[in-house]
């Protein structure tokens, strides 16, 4: 298990990551499968889309169904039948919502169960206990992450309690197949940031995720302080971009040295009609398509493309019919899953600069559907 990088084109960079369970090729989006399924999707689809890696949630599951439950069934690949690399992240963003009602302890995060309302307390031992029962591939420390517009006296704190949860989460991990990615923090605050990054690389991950970014801070200061992360944090780990999922601002940070990206958002999109193609995105639920024989997109070769006109998928996305959010579904994976490949052959052959452009060129231009 490792990583490696290929090729450099200025500072995007080309490469694999090597876990128990395969190579996933970097740069690389992960669906997201919060509930160990990307919604609407068999894990079989996924896979067909050339995925090689998703990410779950760890507190979710051991809520519901239970870390027992999937543990019983041969752990988290075999329970959901995906037997390529699964990242599990620790939950510690949801555990912080209002409808979790969360207060920190001496020990980690005190919170109440949105399902059932019961009460519970996740420690950074424990955190590490549930991901390893769950079998992951890749297990993310328990980190605290403020919303954005905290003081900075809250982001400060942040910090030095990430740190110390990080150190004891990987303190209590006991399995060598398992690939442990910490989180820096630091919010908008350049100097917290580099606290936050040069604490976590003295303790010697196997990657590194850049947590409390794209939630609601201005683009130019995301792109900043993402810069300030990965200026201190080991050039020769990955690095991973929690929660961005914008095609176009998945890209900038690509051109910054981000290796892995996640987010619900051409899932979460796709479910609400939007579809994304090289000429920006559009609706697809709007009157006008009802007529249309045309694919979502012309000269894309998903299934939905192959097999589908707009017309029939703008009549199911109008009437509410769970194929049609689908359908938009396996084309918008298809969409991220062709914009990395394409980004990777760009890095290699020297061209990422040029890549970039063109597509923002045309993206940023609308689909004009």
């Amino acid at each position: 298990m490792s990583f490696s990088i290929s090729c450099e084109d200025g500072r995007a960079r080309a490469g694999k990551l090597r876990t128990a369970h395969g190579e996933v090729e970097t740069p690389c989006f992960l669906p997201v499968a919060t509930k160990a399924s990307v919604k609407t999707l068999a894990s079989e689809e996924v896979l067909e889309l050339g995925y090689e890696a998703i990410i779950c949630n760890a507190l979710v599951l051991y809520l519901k169904p239970g870390v027992e439950v999937i543990a019983e069934q041969g752990g988290l690949h075999s329970f959901m039948n995906f037997h390529r690399t699964i990242f599990t992240d620790s939950g510690g963003f949801q555990a912080l919502r209002r409808e979790f009602c969360p207060e920190f302890t001496g020990r980690g995060i005190a919170f109440r169960s949105p399902f059932d309302r019961s009460r519970h307390l996740f420690t950074p031992e424990l955190c590490m206990e549930v991901q390893q029962a769950l079998g992951s591939d890749v297990a993310l420390t328990l980190d605290d992450c403020p919303p954005y517009g905290e003081a900075r006296e809250r982001y400060a704190e942040s910090v030095a309690r990430t740190t110390r949860w990080a150190r004891q989460f990987k303190e209590a991990h006991s399995c060598d197949e398992q690939l442990l990615f910490a989180i820096a923090q630091g919010g908008t605050f350049a100097d917290l940031r580099r606290e936050s990054a040069a604490q976590l690389a003295e303790l010697d991950f196997d990657g590194y995720g850049i947590g409390g970014l794209s939630i609601g801070e201005p683009h130019s200061v995301m792109l900043e302080m993402l810069e300030v992360s990965i200026s201190v944090l080991p050039p020769e780990k990955p690095r991973y971009l929690m929660g961005l999922g914008s095609p176009v601002e998945v890209l900038e940070a690509i051109g910054r040295g981000v290796d892995v990206f996640d987010s619900a958002f051409p899932t979460r999109n796709a479910r609400h009609s939007a579809v994304y193609t090289r000429h920006g995105k559009y609706s697809i639920a709007k009157a006008k398509h009802l007529k249309s024989e045309k694919p979502l997109e012309e000269g894309c070769t998903c299934y939905t493309c192959r097999n589908y006109t707009r017309a029939y998928v703008s009549h199911l996305m109008r009437a509410g019919e769970a194929l049609g959010m689908r359908l938009v579904t396996l084309h918008n994976l298809h969409f991220m899953q062709r914009l990395m490949r394409n980004a990777r052959r760009a890095i290699r052959s020297g061209e990422f600069t040029e890549f970039v452009k063109d597509f923002m060129r045309r993206f940023r231009k609308g689909a004009g559907e």
